[in-house]
């Protein structure tokens, strides 16, 4: 049975280890985290015990079963079974009964996402997550990274348009036009980080820009419109 240590180390629980909790399971564990893994194909689970001691194969989901491996010690547990709907809304179902603090549960469409919602669940849509993150790249065509903080607010990180080099930052007025704000600007591996009005923009400068997502397409479109 799991049981947590006595740390202030998050510890997560995963149920079912198909691509998507393959992958998050992979990556807590890289990350240090306490981990406990449940899968009912007994290949999936003897090679995650290279991973986690806390590997588990699971032929029930029932409650009782559950309880038998310890998951309810998590802070986390996360239900990746979104394909077998009525088995992905009765896990969730008994992990947020055992009262376990954060259990979030992967819905594989609008409806499943609703129902999980009303059970307790946080709620994730990886492949629409994805896809929404791809098309914030290439919207953003000249963006180096993009980091999404909520749906209104990204950091982005991108190379100074050319109509841009030669103006001041009050003359550009990014803030006005797009919404955005300078967090900085890097050049030549000198990081500016009180970016005055008077600065003007450099060839070789990138920005660390904060806004939303619409705000970075507008400024994103403005600039291709200037290179043409």
């Amino acid at each position: 049975m799991f049981n947590k240590k006595a740390s202030n180390q998050m510890s997560y629980g995963i149920i079912g280890l198909g691509r998507f909790g393959y992958a998050l399971a992979m990556e807590l564990a890289n990350s240090g985290s306490e981990l406990i893994v449940l899968d009912r194909d007994e290949d999936k689970v003897r090679e995650m015990r290279e991973i986690t001691e806390n590997a588990y194969v699971v032929k029930s989901l029932d409650k009782k079963t559950l309880q038998e491996t310890g998951i309810q010690n998590c802070d986390v547990a996360v239900v990746c079974i979104s394909e077998q709907m009525d088995t992905s809304i009765l896990t969730t179902l008994n992990l947020v009964s055992m009262g376990i603090p954060t259990v979030i549960a992967k819905a594989a469409s609008a409806e499943h996402g609703t129902i999980l919602e009303k059970l307790g669940a946080e709620v994730v849509y990886p492949e629409r997550d994805m896809a929404i993150r791809l098309a914030s790249r290439l919207e953003t065509a000249r963006a180096l990274d993009l980091i999404e903080l909520s749906e209104k607010l990204n950091i982005t990180k991108l190379h100074v348009p050319e109509k841009m080099i030669g103006k001041t930052v009050l003359t550009a007025n990014l803030r006005s036009h797009f919404g955005l704000n300078i967090i900085a600007v890097v050049n030549d591996g000198t990081v500016l980080e009180n970016i005055r009005p008077d600065y003007v923009f450099r060839e070789g400068d990138i920005l660390i820009l904060s806004g939303s997502r619409e705000g970075m397409v507008k400024m994103s479109q403005w600039s291709a419109q200037a290179i043409k």
